[in-house]
């Protein structure tokens, strides 16, 4: 099976390319902006007829596309992932490859949901953010391409490679800092907000399965169980070892909050403020309904959060 990658070099493609070169069956192409991608092309510039000549030369049978932004204005975040998604699907249509397409969304894409409740496929999106408003429009665009397609919608991955500026990532750095100078307070802010925390490899094992699968539509990949923040971060805390105290500002965020999770105590609080750390506009809770993942995939998360957050404190630790 070839398969064709956009967006190898990504957060989520690097671990999704390391799981199909796993595959002895598979033969995988990499096609991105990057030096190292096999081909590079910008699908939020290129033209679908560019794309079309490349798929009709290659061939292959599966396209996942991992390709995507995550920070920037509205008009960046939809060049990125609505425009670049378009182009993929219409150089689909014209290609004579009938390739099968597996679309990378997010749990974003739904918004706010009920605190308690599991969010499942047919739950109606309302994204409260332009994140989120991006990505819907990309799945729309895809389930409504005629193609064969599949959208996973990742909820809120963590592990290996987690971003230093994403939330879990905030985190771990800030208690870098804090075991660093020796401060035995840290504090943080937005610890409420709870999440459903999903392995990056266990996103790459769902992304192989779709991949040999023939379901179509939207498939949720979570763990099916929200975590507190304040809950990751105190296992944070026994992961790395830190014995001080973690100091929960209350609130929600003001007008001069930044984009630091926390600070070491001695920090002025007006020179450094702490800012909410999850701007997805998804309020305050997120679960996953994930048993549509387990009846058409076969797919089951297997790597706990305690594991994905050493991975993370592990990485953090190393930085200088």
């Amino acid at each position: 099976m070839r398969v064709l990658l956009i967006g190898a070099n990504g957060y989520l493609g690097r671990f999704v390319a390391d799981r199909l070169l796993a595959d002895p069956a598979v033969q995988l192409t990499a096609l991105g902006r990057g030096d190292d991608a096999d081909v590079r092309f910008d699908l939020a510039s290129g033209s679908p007829g560019a794309l079309t000549r490349f798929l009709d030369a290659v061939h292959p049978g599966v396209v996942v596309n991992c390709a995507g932004a995550t920070r920037g204005g509205a008009r960046e975040l939809a060049r990125h992932n609505t425009v670049a998604v378009a182009t993929v699907c219409e150089a689909l249509r014209r290609s004579g490859c009938g390739a099968r397409l597996v679309q990378i969304g997010c749990g974003a894409e739904y918004g706010p949901s009920q605190p308690g409740s599991s969010t499942a496929e047919d739950a109606v999106p309302r994204p409260g953010g332009p994140y989120g408003v991006s990505k819907l429009a990309a799945t729309e665009l895809v389930l409504g391409s005629g193609l064969d397609a599949v959208v996973l919608r990742v909820f809120s991955p963590a592990g290996p490679g987690t971003p230093a500026g994403s939330p879990l990532g905030r985190l771990a750095e800030a208690m870098r800092r804090a075991m660093q100078s020796g401060d035995g307070e840290l504090k943080l802010a937005g610890l409420g907000a709870q999440r459903d925390f999903v392995d990056v490899r266990d996103v790459a094992r769902a992304v192989h399965a779709a991949s040999l699968s023939a379901a179509q539509g939207v498939i949720n990949i979570g763990s099916g169980r929200a975590v507190r923040l304040r809950d990751a971060a105190a296992t944070l805390a026994r992961v790395a070892g830190y014995g001080g105290a973690l100091h929960e500002l209350d609130g929600p965020p003001g007008p001069l909050m930044r984009t630091g999770i926390g600070h070491p105590r001695g920090e002025s609080d007006h020179a450094s403020p702490v800012a909410y750390p999850y701007p997805d506009g998804c309020g305050s809770w997120q679960q996953a309904d994930v048993r549509t993942a387990r009846d058409r995939l076969g797919w089951r998360p297997r790597i706990n959060l305690e594991e994905s957050l050493a991975d993370i404190w592990m990485e953090a630790a190393c930085r200088i």
